[in-house]
């Protein structure tokens, strides 16, 4: 368990955690001149179930609440230091403002200075700390007189410490393994004949000696040559523990990671340069926030400039709470649930705190009521409940692999959190949700015939734009694919069409149909020219094209340049052998030429057909070369039904 320290300068942090463990957090010559602390100071006391209860001695001067805020950030515990001669000051209110933002809700308050004040002095402020915490989280929080000069309470407080550490112990020895690993950087340095160490918090998951990390973010790579852990090598740190991790890698070096950065699981990595986020402005400010105030985001222990553009309501009065959207100055790894602090950006004054809710949000449309509905979903601090509450808005589904990098996610820790949940591709959706669309896709496919009973089916773009809940596409693919392997949709070639329905062609279409078939099969991958067909069948040019356009929306030939059209079948055997092709040849592609030996249908035709497969992305032109893109069966689908002539056809 890591407890942080806070309080104003001078009330006897650094002392205090000196008498409860025996360490002097001052470890700058500076510090120890001045008498006052400049940096984070850390301290160790090993337990007897070989856990470590760790201190973080902040800092107390107003000018360096940067840096108070950077170690209160990845704590447990508080320790609330007030001054029984000084009392309240400032910077104690502050402290408790910060830590209220950053949801630390376990506190301990140290009255410290005993020996100097009479008891009467003592109860007084005692009675003043009680009123500055009712009302918040901490407002449980005991309240122990200490002395660091006499000993007086000091046996007592440790004790506290020990027990609560005993108790954290248990809940995190019972909580799953959920999370990915995570860990906010507080220093950064070069030790000889080790390389670069980080030193810092671990968030979130855990970490092992030999894996893979993360530098957030930078981008940059590294693995883990050694842990540290309470001053002793160790083969993993986790959750709640600070370390030290030595890192090796391309690039890794003391300058290239800082205070803010964060060491992740490349697994689970991302970046944004906005954020949706709630916003609670304090009750301290003396007017409203207005949309596009810019303030100083502290995030982990790094902070970056940010511009506040609120959702709802429109103005922020002081004391109250809202929706907000936050456009940084610079790419941040922001994680839901992530805790904020908003101060001016003069960095006088804290001024408000948030949580992340959203870290990629939408570029449009950020007020619209139904993107609304989703933020005040994730407003809970359930995870489950968030994330249940997230699939309940349109569009019903949710990528998994954003998912996990943006909520930091392991595939266990989901799986615990959303069992009921089907994976339908990359998508993760609800069987209501899978129902649901069903019934949408269902519905769209009985209007669709009724409305063109003789076409044979419904292109999927145009299928995902009739029904009402309007999806990504890739997504919809993903649900057709799954609505097809259920029985609700048949697929015919690219269309989509409900089951037992039989449309077709009818009249002169059918006639010009059963004339030009033969025409495209004899040769397929030399098929005649649209003029040359139309004499050979006996009609006009504009009746055939009129006719063949038609055709080439049914699915039944494609146009592969202008009135050349070729049987779909050819144009997907055409673009097999394009990639089988490849395949032989290997290297960096291959020519027209050794497409036309392969096709024998003749240079001009080849170069056609190659042109129309690098229009729809199967075949990739670089200079005189062509190498393999899409898939040939991706791009058009499974195989061509016949269509079933109209009675009377």
């Amino acid at each position: 368990m890591i407890v942080g320290t806070a309080g104003h300068i001078d009330h006897g942090k650094t002392s205090l955690v000196r008498a409860l463990t025996g360490i002097d957090t001052d470890r700058l010559p500076e510090e120890k001149a001045r008498g006052i602390t400049l940096d984070l100071g850390f301290a160790y006391v090993p337990l007897d179930n070989g856990d470590v209860l760790g201190f973080v001695d902040v800092l107390g001067h107003e000018r360096l609440v940067h840096t108070m805020i950077a170690g209160a950030s990845s704590i447990g515990m508080a320790l609330l230091v007030v001054a029984a001669d000084d009392g309240l000051m400032p910077q104690t209110r502050e402290h408790l403002q910060i830590l209220s933002l950053l949801g630390v809700s376990r506190c301990v308050v140290a009255l410290t200075k005993i020996d100097l004040v009479d008891a009467d002095r003592a109860i007084e402020v005692e009675l003043d700390i009680a009123t500055l915490l009712d009302g918040t989280e901490l407002a449980d929080a005991a309240v122990f007189p200490v002395s660091t000069i006499t000993g007086a309470g000091i046996a007592p407080l440790r004790a506290h410490f020990l027990t609560e550490a005993a108790r954290r112990a248990t809940l995190d020895a019972a909580s799953p393994g959920d999370r990915s690993f995570r860990l906010a950087v507080d220093r950064s340095f070069s030790l000889a004949g080790a390389g670069t160490v980080v030193t810092g918090s671990v968030v979130a998951g855990e970490v092992r000696v030999g894996q893979s990390v993360l530098v957030l973010p930078s981008g940059l790579r590294a693995r883990v040559r050694g842990i540290h852990a309470a001053n002793h090598p160790v083969e993993q740190a986790k959750t709640g523990e600070r370390c030290a991790l030595n890192l090796i890698g391309p690039g890794i070096r003391k300058d290239a990671i800082g205070r803010g950065d964060w060491i992740v699981d490349p697994e689970a990595a991302s970046v944004t340069r906005s954020c949706d986020i709630s916003l609670r402005l304090l009750g301290t400010e003396r007017s409203a926030l207005k949309p596009g105030t810019p303030v100083l985001l502290h995030h982990g222990a790094g902070q970056a400039s940010a511009r506040v553009l609120l959702l709802e309501p429109a103005i922020l009065p002081p004391g109250a709470t809202g929706l907000a959207h936050l456009a940084l100055d610079r790419p941040l790894p922001l994680r839901h649930g992530d805790r904020l602090v908003l101060r001016d950006t003069a960095a006088s004054r804290t001024i408000a705190g948030g949580r992340a809710l959203d870290p990629r949000p939408p570029k449009r449309h950020r007020r619209r009521p139904v993107r609304l509905d989703v933020l005040r979903a994730l407003t809970t601090t359930d995870t489950r409940q968030a994330l249940l509450g997230l699939l309940a808005q349109p569009p019903f589904l949710l990528r998994r692999d954003l998912l996990q990098a943006d909520w930091g996610l392991t595939d266990a820790g989901l799986t615990a959190l959303l069992p009921d949940t089907l994976a339908v591709g990359s998508w993760l959706i609800t069987a209501d949700a899978v129902g649901a669309l069903a019934r949408e896709v269902t519905e769209a496919l009985a209007v669709f015939h009724a409305r063109q009973p003789s076409q044979p089916g419904i292109a999927m773009e145009a299928l995902r734009l009739a029904v009402p809940t309007r999806r990504p596409r890739d997504s919809f693919a993903a649900l057709t694919v799954h609505l097809v392997a259920s029985g609700v949709v048949t697929a015919a070639a690219h269309l989509l069409r409900a089951p037992g329905h039989r449309g077709g062609l009818a009249g002169e279409d059918a006639r010009l149909w059963d004339s030009l078939r033969p025409l495209l099969e004899t040769d397929p991958y030399r098929p005649p020219l649209l003029r040359e067909a139309a004499e050979r069948i006996g009609c006009g040019d504009v009746a055939l094209r009129r006719a063949c356009k038609g055709f080439a929306r049914l699915g039944l030939v494609v146009e592969v340049a202008p009135d050349r059209f070729f049987a779909r079948e050819a144009v997907m055997g055409m673009a097999e052998a394009a990639h089988a092709l490849a395949a032989e040849i290997g290297g960096s592609g291959f020519t027209a030429a050794q497409f036309r030996d392969r096709l024998g249908n003749g240079r001009q035709l080849a170069i056609q057909v190659l042109d129309y497969l690098d229009r729809r992305g199967i075949t990739v032109r670089r200079g005189d070369l062509r190498r393999t893109g899409k898939a040939p069966r991706v791009v058009f689908g499974g195989s061509t039904e016949e269509p079933v002539a109209a009675a009377g056809g």
